[in-house]
């Protein structure tokens, strides 16, 4: 029997995968280490996938960058996480990676490349005071940050 549309016995059907659109919003970012507010992107991407329940996942796709979600009303915030970070991993640290920029590679890795983001009725799910920020640890560069609907 060729026409059958189930597995054979002892095999187990798997669904074909589809694959989400994705949106890539370009980031230009302005100094060696900074957090953007990158919220209204975001959010101008859910409407250009036209999600209206779900989630979308936030990416970045370079090895000296991430993505958070934090607070945005004070900017006093973006810095001191920045301070922060850069106190307890200074550039120069005597590590064995020959471009320089180990630093960026460690805070990249702890802060994380990407981000589940809730939408309902098409729009962002975040707390009162939550933004969404891009992260840039070995700048300035043009840089991506990649949205896609989960």
């Amino acid at each position: 029997m060729s026409g059958r549309s189930y597995p054979p016995r002892g095999q187990r059907w798997v669904p074909a995968a589809t694959v989400s659109p994705v949106t890539t919003i370009e980031v230009r970012t302005g100094a060696r280490q900074e957090l953007l507010d990158v919220t209204d992107a975001v959010a101008a991407a859910v409407r250009e996938l036209g999600v209206d329940d779900g989630a979308v996942l936030a990416f970045v796709p370079h090895t000296t960058a991430a993505v958070t979600v934090n607070e945005g009303y004070d900017p006093d915030v973006a810095a001191d996480v920045g301070r922060w970070l850069a106190d307890r991993i200074p550039r120069d640290e005597g590590y064995a990676h020959a471009e320089g920029n180990s630093d960026s590679h460690i805070k990249a890795i702890l802060v994380g490349s990407s981000e589940l983001l809730p939408v309902a009725g098409g729009r962002l799910v975040l707390g009162r005071w939550q933004r969404v920020f891009f992260c840039e640890f070995d700048g300035p560069r043009t840089r991506e940050l990649r949205v896609s609907a989960v």
